[in-house]
């Protein structure tokens, strides 16, 4: 009777958690989101990219461009006298600005018949900081791709993005099942497996496929300490979810400014994070990074189904995760099945950083945070404690985000993959794969 009456206090506790851990990591999000204007991110960082867009020597104003690469994607628009300027983070770097030619007046193209892609330009920041890319514009003829060819390479690139989410997420899902937490702390494990990657590769001078896996131990070791000497002895304890929940957020914000102390505020590239593209079908391009890292999270997410489905220790986990009660009432070690669930999701974690750290590109010490809210947003939809479900919520959410960027703005894309989330709940409020409980 007691096991009864305890089951729908959890399940409203659960709820409760969910909502506020969404809720909150929402407010962490907007509150990063950039401005659009003419000088973008020019007080955040010291160097800068800057230009002038005009029409026969007349000044064009809302003229939309794109500065993107080592670790950012910013629009600007120019102001009334053509000018546009972005900060970027590091100099020695070279970007890409793209001028967004359906913002450009009616019939008017960028001409240069010596490129493809005249509305292309790389801006290469020396060693003084500054670099100026002009656009001369003139009666043309626009390249343009088609929107299916658009929509193609997006959801491309959304399946890799959902497949590296998807590894996050599924760590989160299960920590939730068997435990209860929300755990915040969980964006820093995704930090922690870019910066090991990144000290292994570059202080220790070990090769990239050496890096990556020393990189994935160590965030075992790292999640199996925490659980030893943090969350274990808390749960000895008696602490209650919602101060296990506020607990990570302390861990998440202690870790995020020791990344920040070790690494600095700018962006730093892994090894072949500059890869060239290959062509594979009609538009669609992806280096040699992209297709690794699209198959490895494919084989990694195999392995990992096979041991939820079939090994002793999976079924175990799923076990504690349906019912913790009475899956230690069935003998079963639950200490033992948590333990082993926060190295796992630790390890995923941080493979799922080396990966992001790719896709961004680069590393920074909040890289984990960026991605916070799209990994509860993922795990919500997909129901809340199943791990497939988090799979299945990050795939959707992946390839909504990139695709959404054929609509919105790119700094608005993450809000779209919001939009669907709260329909599909009112809808389904258990998520796709959750289940539906009876409260009281």
């Amino acid at each position: 009777m007691a096991l009864a009456a305890d089951r729908p206090t959890r399940h409203r506790v659960r709820i409760v958690t969910g909502v506020l851990a969404t809720a909150i990591a929402a407010m962490a999000l907007f509150a990063a989101s950039p401005a659009y204007a003419d000088e973008v991110d020019t007080d955040t960082y010291d160097y800068r990219v800057s230009g002038n867009v005009q029409l026969d020597g007349n000044p064009l104003e809302d003229v939309e461009l794109t500065v993107s690469g080592n670790g950012i994607d910013t629009v600007v628009e120019t102001d009334a006298e053509g000018q546009w300027a972005v900060g970027v983070p590091e100099r020695n770097v070279t970007y890409t600005v793209t001028l967004n030619e359906d913002t450009l007046p009616e019939g008017i193209a960028v001409v240069d018949e010596t490129s493809e892609t005249p509305n292309v330009r790389d801006a290469a920041v020396g060693a003084g900081g500054r670099v100026t890319v002009n656009f001369f514009i003139g009666e043309g003829e626009r390249n343009v791709t088609s929107f299916f060819d658009q929509l193609v390479q997006r959801l491309v690139n959304g399946l890799n993005f959902g497949l590296m989410l998807g590894l996050a997420a599924i760590g989160l899902s299960l920590v939730f099942g068997t435990t209860g937490i929300s755990n915040f702390a969980h964006a820093e494990m995704v930090t922690f497996g870019a910066v090991m990657t990144l000290m292994f590769s570059t202080l220790f001078n070990f090769p990239i496929w050496l890096a990556i896996p020393l990189a994935v131990v160590m965030g075992a070791a790292a999640g199996w300490g925490l659980d030893a000497g943090l969350w274990r002895p808390l749960r000895k304890k008696g602490v209650g979810i919602v101060q296990l929940m506020i607990v990570s957020i302390g861990l998440s914000l202690t870790a995020r400014y020791v990344f920040q102390f070790f690494i600095g505020g700018g962006t730093i590239q892994l090894p072949g994070a500059d890869a060239a593209k290959i062509p594979l079908f009609g538009v669609v391009s992806l280096s040699v990074i992209d297709m690794a890292s699209m198959g490895l999270s494919i084989v990694v997410i195999l392995v990992f189904a096979w041991w939820l489905l079939f090994t002793k220790l999976g079924k175990a986990t799923r076990a504690v995760s349906d019912n913790p009660s009475l899956a230690a009432a069935s003998g079963i070690d639950v200490d033992r099945v948590v333990r082993v669930v926060w190295v796992v999701a630790a390890t995923l974690a941080s493979l799922s950083g080396v990966l992001w750290a790719y896709f961004r590109p680069g590393i920074k010490w909040d890289m984990g945070a960026q991605i916070l809210l799209l990994v509860f947003a993922a795990v919500t939809l997909g129901g809340l404690g199943t791990a497939f479900g988090a799979l299945i919520g990050s795939i959707i959410v992946g390839m909504l985000v990139e695709v959404s960027s054929l609509w919105i703005p790119a700094d608005l894309k993450y809000v779209g993959a919001l939009g669907v989330l709260i329909i599909v709940l009112l809808f389904r409020p258990q998520g796709i794969l959750g289940r539906r409980e009876r409260i009281g």
